[in-house]
C-alpha cells in the first residue's frame, strides 16, 4: 500500500534568525517510515527540520512550517491508503513576521499569536480522505481520556498516544511507550521500547486493520 507519514517539529519563524518550534526530533516518525518501507509499502515522508538521513527507499518531502506542512500533504494525501501523521505541528505562529532581526530594546517583548492549520483536523472534513487515518497525541496528563477525544473529534482510525512527561521516552528519545485508542473503546498497550521495534508493531496493526477491518486488531 501507499502510506503518508509525518514526521519532525515545525519552525514558525518570528524573524530571520528566531522561530517557535518544539521539542520533537523526528525519530518516530523515521522509524515509521524505514518499517513501512522494510515491510513493501511506498512511503512518502513529509518531515519537517531534522538531523536523521532520509530511510532507503522513501519520498522525502522537507518543509519548516506548519503551512508548508498542510501543502505537502494536501497534494499527496489523495493517493495514498493510510496516513500516519506523527509530526509534532506548531499550534501557533506569529501574526506578523519580522523583517528584520529584533533588538533587545525593551524588558517586554509580546508577541501575537494565530492558529495553525490543523492537518490530522482536515484530513477528512477539508481534504476528503477516505484511507486509514492514525494520529498521534503527545500529552501530560489524562492521556487516555484525551486520547480517546481525539480520535472521535478528528475522525481517526487510530490514535497512538504517549505520556511525554515520562523520562525517556517520548520527545527526543531513542524509546517510547504508548497505548493505541481504537473505535469501539477498544485500547492496547505497548511496552516502553526502541522506537525502531516500536515502528515495526505500528506499521503491522495498520497493514492488518487495512486488509481485514473487522478481525484486525483485538
Amino acid at each position: 500500500m501507499r502510506l503518508l507519514i509525518t514526521a519532525g517539529p515545525t519552525r514558525e519563524p518570528i524573524d530571520p534568525v528566531r522561530f517557535l518550534s518544539n521539542r520533537s526530533s523526528g525519530r518516530m516518525g523515521y522509524a515509521l517510515a524505514e518499517a513501512a518501507a522494510e515491510a513493501g509499502h511506498d512511503v512518502v515522508l513529509v518531515s519537517g527540520p531534522v538531523t536523521h538521513p532520509a530511510p532507503e527507499g522513501v519520498s522525502l518531502i522537507k518543509v519548516e512550517t506548519a503551512r508548508e506542512m498542510f501543502e505537502a500533504v494536501q497534494t499527496h494525501l489523495s493517493s495514498c491508503d493510510a496516513a500516519i501523521f506523527s509530526a509534532a505541528v506548531a499550534d501557533y505562529r506569529p501574526v506578523n513576521v519580522v523583517a528584520q532581526k529584533l533588538k533587545k530594546t525593551a524588558d517586554k517583548l509580546v508577541l501575537e499569536l494565530e492558529r495553525t492549520e490543523d492537518i490530522l483536523g482536515s484530513a477528512r472534513s477539508k481534504l476528503g480522505f477516505q484511507g486509514f487515518l492514525v494520529g498521534f497525541a503527545a500529552e501530560t496528563e489524562n492521556l487516555i481520556v484525551h486520547a480517546r477525544e481525539k480520535l472521535e473529534r478528528k475522525g481517526c482510525d487510530m490514535i497512538v498516544a504517549n505520556d511525554v512527561s515520562q523520562a525517556g521516552i517520548g520527545f527526543d528519545s531513542a524509546e517510547n511507550e504508548v497505548t493505541l485508542c481504537l473505535p469501539g473503546g477498544r485500547t492496547i498497550h505497548l511496552p516502553r521500547q526502541s522506537k525502531t521495534a516500536l515502528a515495526r508493531e505500528l506499521i503491522a496493526c495498520i497493514s492488518s486493520s487495512i486488509q481485514s477491518p473487522e478481525s484486525s486488531i483485538q
